[in-house]
């Protein structure tokens, strides 16, 4: 294993065991959930707005390591952006996984999941927080 798939294990495992923005928020002006039939994951993103802003974001739900440490990695990067701003990290995310697209660095550790994209089966996991979180913002 190399010194980066390394780093990137390290990052979702991170993520998985001690994920953040995990639970509810009762204050959220938008609410999305998403639920993979293939494999049980289940995942409710909340949102609270301050304008065109996501002042905050949370997530709770259940799932593998892929799926609860996209959730976690997205909420932190996407608060504090503009709608406009999360809607384009979502788009650069889900062409990183699904199509192999090359990682943006704009994702920070997001980029950790690339591998993703070798993994059929696992792009549903790594996607459904992000789809969650476009039904919200939409």
């Amino acid at each position: 294993m190399s010194l980066l798939d390394e780093l990137y294990r390290e990052i979702i495992l991170k993520h998985y065991q001690n994920p953040k923005n995990f639970g509810p928020l009762p204050q959220a002006t938008k609410t999305a959930g998403g639920l993979n039939p293939s494999c049980g994951d289940q995942v409710e993103v909340m949102v609270r707005l301050e304008g065109d802003t996501i002042a905050e974001i949370r997530f709770q739900g259940q799932g593998c390591a892929i799926s609860t440490a996209s959730a976690s990695l997205m909420t932190e990067l996407v608060k504090g952006k503009r709608v406009a701003e999360a809607l384009e990290l979502a788009r650069k995310f889900q062409a990183m996984v699904v199509e192999g697209s090359p990682p943006d660095p704009a994702l920070g550790d997001l980029v950790a999941l690339a591998g993703v994209a070798k993994l059929p089966a696992r792009v549903k996991c790594a996607t459904l927080a992000w789809h969650a979180l476009e039904e919200a913002l939409r």
